[in-house]
């Protein structure tokens, strides 16, 4: 894994993509997609490109089991995920690998990837918090069943700045994008495959919120559409700035929404309002 400095330069404003897919269970068919879109962001400017979670797979586990790959040693997609990101010269976030785990073929880490421009791991963010539902008339969900949590906050350097990596579910935990901040994020990153019916209800409300009391942007490539006969997403690809505005939003369909992170306005909002500077300790 590479490092990289923590004395860098003021980042200045970057294009960021969001990209958006409906992943099946076609490995290549889903990796094509993804290439495609990106390499049309990339040709429109964006130097941080970021991909939902699950991005090679979604479906049944017993699939998914047929291509885990170990990191960082990885093997075909990571290669694959490793020479786009060289060939389009911008950093890429995997939003959610299928990461095996060492001596347990059976479950695996859902884990956010993020690539330099040179193709190298600079991160891995393994997800906390594991998607365990039961909602009457939507969706039966029990992810602890075949995948194991992390149990690390991760932030990365990237062109706009320290950036906090996340997945999913975890955006319904203050307290991790709490800690994020604190470790220096001025960016958040949310990749997703929110389900239809949650994301109808919570999505927008639970990203906004993170950005604000976070006062960092919030950048959330997220999957769409159905995946099969009980799976669809929501969709709604976004990125909101530290005052929890949409800056860009892609609300269904493959494609990709794009926007100019300035972490200069991170320094502003926290100045203006000094919400984070004003916390105090209570019992």
């Amino acid at each position: 894994m590479s490092t990289r400095p923590d004395n860098i330069v003021m980042p200045k404003p970057t294009k960021v993509a969001v990209v958006q897919h409906n992943a099946g269970t076609d490995v290549e068919q889903n990796l094509s997609t993804l290439e495609t879109l990106s390499q049309q962001a990339a040709s429109e400017g964006a130097g941080l490109i970021t991909w939902a979670e699950a991005f090679a797979y979604l479906g049944r586990h017993d699939g998914k089991k047929e291509i885990l790959e170990p990191l960082p040693e990885g093997g075909p997609i990571l290669q694959r995920c490793q020479n786009l990101a060289r060939i389009l010269g911008c950093d890429l976030l995997l939003g959610g690998f299928h990461e095996a785990m060492p001596d347990d073929p059976d479950r695996c880490y859902n884990t956010s990837v993020y690539l330099t421009a040179q193709g190298e791991i600079a991160a891995m963010y393994r997800k906390i918090h594991l998607f365990d539902v039961s909602i009457p008339d939507g969706p039966q969900l029990m992810e602890s069943r075949q995948t194991a949590p992390g149990d690390k906050a991760v932030c990365v350097q990237s062109p706009i700045g320290t950036l906090g990596l996340t997945v999913c579910y975890d955006v319904r935990f203050p307290a991790l994008y709490q800690r994020l901040v604190q470790m220096g994020a001025v960016a958040l990153t949310v990749p997703s495959a929110f389900t239809a019916t949650t994301g109808a209800a919570h999505w927008h409300a639970l990203l906004r919120a993170r950005a604000i009391e976070s006062q960092s942007y919030v950048i959330a490539p997220a999957q769409h559409g159905a995946h099969s006969a009980n799976r669809a997403s929501f969709g709604h690809s976004i990125i909101i700035d530290p005052w929890g505005d949409v800056i860009a939003e892609l609300p269904e369909g493959d494609g990709y929404a794009m926007a100019d992170v300035d972490p200069q306005r991170v320094i502003d909002i926290r100045s203006q309002v000094p919400s984070l500077a004003n916390q105090r300790p209570f019992t």
